[in-house]
């Protein structure tokens, strides 16, 4: 059963989202800020990471750019999940480390798409 950091501050999200990951099968570990997520991917090495960028302490962006940057985590799939699904986004969360982006509001099979892509290329 791979297991999923989700970084996300929003409750209604991280509820909603956790509750749709559960039942297809994968263990979530929580983060509701950037200083938790940095310290959670160190401490539990998930197999993927989903990344809210606007984040309370530490915003996605540098929490992103802080495991990366470590080469205990820099191997863990990075997907950037944001509600700010701007022109040049995506290629910030790609320069940033992130290993893909996807927008708020969440599409689940197109977000399992790409669990499952980063899952099977991790291994």
């Amino acid at each position: 059963m791979a297991r999923i950091l989700l970084v996300e501050d929003n409750e209604l999200n991280r509820d909603m989202l956790s509750r749709r990951l559960i039942k297809k099968g994968y263990e979530i570990i929580f983060a509701v800020d950037g200083s938790q997520a940095i310290n959670l991917g160190i401490s539990e090495k998930p197999d993927i990471i989903l990344m809210d960028i606007s984040l309370p302490i530490i915003d996605g962006w540098t929490a992103t750019q802080t495991l990366k940057n470590n080469p205990e985590t820099q191997h863990i799939p990075i997907i950037a999940l944001t509600a700010h699904a701007m022109a040049g986004d995506k290629e910030k969360a790609l320069a940033a480390g992130c290993d893909d982006y996807d927008t708020k509001p969440i599409e689940l099979p197109r977000l399992l798409g790409k669990i499952e892509q980063h899952l099977h290329h991790q291994n």
